[in-house]
């Protein structure tokens, strides 16, 4: 498979790096492992928490079994920073475990992309808490972008 274009490309501005970042959650959230893959290069290489995953076959191998055991995924990603072709992210998730406890996963990302747009490296560091069904902050339709009027994690004040 040939690699595609991926707009915006590097190097990035406010505006593009902040439109990289919201085609990103939005895709999380639909989740499908297929579609996601196309916007890394065909041989990207991540780390995620302490797994090292590379390539697109095994980018959608990881999301399937991600979302196998993260039920009701909810994800927010904010712009960190950026500077030329990378962008760092941070981010909180609300998900489901297979016994119905609730968690909230906090955590960072560093992209790094190609002259195509495609993101050819990623690096996540991942914490997880236990929260209370009560405690959730991300009640949108599951498997479906954060509506526009969501508020962000700045605004929720999760750190």
């Amino acid at each position: 498979m040939i690699d595609e274009l991926r707009p915006p490309f590097p190097p990035f501005t406010d505006e593009t790096a902040a439109i990289k970042v919201r085609a990103a959650e939005n895709a999380w959230n639909l989740q499908v492992p297929e579609n996601i893959a196309l916007a890394y290069s065909i041989d990207s290489q991540w780390r995620n928490r302490s797994e090292f995953v590379n390539g697109r076959d095994e980018i959608i191998a990881f999301l399937k079994r991600k979302w196998a055991s993260e039920q009701q995924y909810r994800l927010i990603k904010e712009l960190w920073a950026f500077h030329e072709n990378r962008i760092a992210v941070r981010f909180v998730y609300e998900w489901q475990n297979a016994s119905g406890q609730w968690l909230r996963s906090f955590g960072n990302e560093n992209w790094e992309f190609n002259e195509k747009g495609l993101m050819q490296r990623r690096i996540a560091s991942i914490n997880d808490i236990e929260i209370s069904k009560e405690d959730r902050l991300f009640h949108w339709e599951w498997k479906t972008p954060r509506p526009d009027n969501h508020p962000n994690l700045s605004i929720l004040n999760l750190i």
